[in-house]
């Protein structure tokens, strides 16, 4: 294929279910893209990621999309809640799988440290979904690794670092419910001070900062060009916002729903004093420093336990059905986060039949649950629904009936996680962006107020 003479990037997006490398042009159109699973390693020491399987594939891919267009900067994000201990040999420890149950015994030495909700806004969360659980019970369990670690590295600048050399790190990921971060003073957190981990984080850099060049080795390896910049990288639903950052003037207030794995609602502009450390609600830090009010459970998740791994899409008829005959899916379907976390799920009601009944039966509850993620935030203004769930062709419609007092909006970005990543090669030159959001048109069947109503009862009475 004739080489494209563009400025190109590739976006490697790792989230909790998949990876993804997306090759985009300089408008941030997309020129090719590439999956693999993001399968955990369950034997070893303990879970862990198969970061050595990823590396692989990924510079597999980069020679193809160098085949394709030229490309001047690969850009990380991935998901939160993980980290990697290196020196300059490369890992010392595996990186742990955040959803990995560490011993009780941990907890307890662990939760006295913990700096106070209103000093983090991190809620006590279980597994490993608190970093700095993970780094305690790590620095406990294999104290000699755990010395031998030059550097602590957030997630996407692990991969920053594995490309371009260069150690750093960004406070999307610092700030992501982890309790190493005091959002309200935007610095290390008590908890990292006592450790005495602080040293071991390198220095800030802004998530846009071009950190350096890609190794050598690399590029002859991969046939990328030898000035291909390796951007700092950012938090996959903080990438989400970004977007919305640009575009969205300092006093506007909306509401960003990122959907995948997990749904995560950020509500631009809300206080922080609605936030309640027992629903799992948050503050993330944003890449410009900023505290954003947040709400999430396992949406993704949940919804392919309810719908089955290969869903088959329902009819509306299928939808009314469930509400008619008052069919209920009760949280919780996941074993991590969420306001309803610790919960025991069941179906009320006749259970789906086929199908088609679950999938629509998965589609109430994820709405359900969104709705009620919302009214908790207090959000206001325009909602913007990005990710898997704008290819569902009812969550929008039934999302839009029972919030009337607020726009919804569906993106046709197919990925507001790659293009907020890809706007970070562009930051401080960002072309302008065309409109990439549609008004959702309402779905109200029959009953189905009074079906979410009784649903909030089941929920809140339990």
């Amino acid at each position: 294929m004739e080489t494209i003479k563009a400025d190109a990037s590739i976006v490697l997006d790792i989230g909790k279910t998949n990876v993804k490398l997306s090759l985009l042009d300089a408008q941030g159109k997309p020129l090719a893209e590439q999956r693999c699973p993001n399968n955990i390693v369950q034997d070893g020491i303990y879970p862990h990621h198969d970061t050595d399987r990823i590396w692989a594939w990924m510079l597999r891919v980069f020679s193809e999309f160098s085949r394709i267009a030229t490309v001047t900067a690969i850009i990380p994000v991935t998901h939160g809640a993980t980290a990697a201990l290196v020196n300059d040999k490369g890992l010392v420890l595996p990186v742990l799988d955040y959803e990995s149950d560490l011993p009780e015994q941990e907890n307890s030495r662990y939760l006295p440290l913990r700096p106070p909700y209103q000093q983090s806004y991190s809620p006590n969360l279980p597994a490993g979904l608190n970093l700095a659980r993970q780094l305690a019970w790590l620095e406990s369990t294999y104290p000699s690794d755990f010395a031998r670690a030059s550097h602590i590295l957030m997630y996407p600048q692990y991969w920053a670092w594995r490309l371009s050399g260069i150690a750093a790190t960004e406070v999307s990921s610092l700030g992501c419910h982890t309790d190493l971060w005091d959002t309200n003073r935007q610095q290390y957190s008590s908890l990292t001070e006592q450790k005495g981990w602080t040293p071991r984080f390198p220095p800030m850099q802004q998530a846009w900062s071009r950190l350096g060049k890609i190794r050598p080795t690399l590029a002859m390896e991969t046939g990328l060009p030898e000035n291909c910049q390796i951007i700092c990288g950012i938090h996959d639903s903080n990438a989400s916002l970004l977007r919305h950052l640009h575009t969205a003037g300092k006093d506007t207030k909306c509401t960003v729903l990122s959907t995948g794995t997990w749904m995560i609602a950020a509500a631009l502009g809300a206080s922080q004093s609605c936030l309640d450390e027992d629903a799992d609600m948050l503050a993330n830090t944003n890449v410009l420093g900023e505290a954003v009010s947040c709400m999430r459970f396992m949406g993704g998740r949940e919804f392919a336990t309810l719908a089955g791994q290969e869903p088959v899409t329902c009819t509306p008829s299928d939808i009314s059905k469930l509400i008619s005959q008052e069919s209920f899916a009760l949280p919780c379907f996941a074993e991590s986060g969420g306001p309803f976390s610790g919960q025991l799920a069941r179906i009320s009601g006749q259970a789906p039949e086929n199908m088609q009944e679950r999938y629509a039966l998965a589609t109430l509850y994820c709405v359900l649950m969104t709705d009620y993620c919302l009214t908790k935030l207090g959000s206001e203004g325009n909602i913007i629904v990005e990710g898997s769930f704008t290819n569902n062709p009812y969550f929008a419609p039934l999302l839009a009936s029972l919030r009337p007092q607020q726009d919804i909006m569906l993106s046709n970005d197919t990925s507001g996680t790659t293009y907020g990543a890809w706007m970070l090669h562009h930051w401080e030159q960002l072309p302008n962006m065309s409109e990439t959001s549609i008004n959702v048109s309402k779905l109200e069947p029959k009953g189905w107020s009074a079906y979410k109503n009784k649903w909030l009862d089941l929920v809140t009475s339990r």
